[in-house]
């Protein structure tokens, strides 16, 4: 941003010594000479030209910031899934100590009670899904925090 203030503060400066260039022309005695009003062309030229760039660069940096915005976005939503995903393991894994506690009592009065065997095995069965499901979404958030490095890395080598 910098950079377009700058151009743009010569722009102006360029456009001041233009405007004080034809008041000179004007109050001259014999006219505006050849070089006086090549010079004020020139000068036209190169405002018309820092006028341009400074257009184009303000649309790229929009463009630029645009981007990294839905970047950031991408990226909070895939946190915010992880943390999903995160929680619901951590639900399962209690669940499974509590299943697992019931079942080691039961063993220990000397009753194996089949349907704390089926209730720990569900919750060991739960606690892996949500582990598979966190685990894959911290590989989707890892894959594209690394997608637009890889990218820019694979354009600076063909550069």
């Amino acid at each position: 941003m910098s950079n377009i203030d700058e151009l743009q503060r010569r722009i102006t400066k360029a456009m001041d010594r233009v405007a004080s260039g034809l008041d000179k022309i004007g109050t001259g005695p014999t006219g505006p000479d050849p070089e006086t009003l090549q010079a004020l062309e020139e000068e036209r030229t190169a405002n018309a030209q820092l006028t341009e760039r400074v257009r184009t660069l303000k649309s790229r940096s929009e463009d630029e910031l645009a981007q990294m915005r839905a970047r950031v976005k991408e990226g909070e939503a895939r946190m915010a899934q992880l943390d999903v995903d995160l929680q619901r393991v951590r639900r399962a894994n209690a669940q499974l100590t509590e299943a697992c506690e019931a079942l080691q009592a039961a063993n220990a009065e000397g009753v194996g009670d089949p349907h704390l065997i089926n209730k720990a095995m569900l919750a060991e069965l739960e606690g892996l899904r949500a582990a598979r499901a966190s685990d894959v979404a911290e590989t989707s958030a890892i894959l594209s925090a690394l997608t637009p490095l890889l990218d820019n890395a694979k354009d600076e080598e063909t550069a």
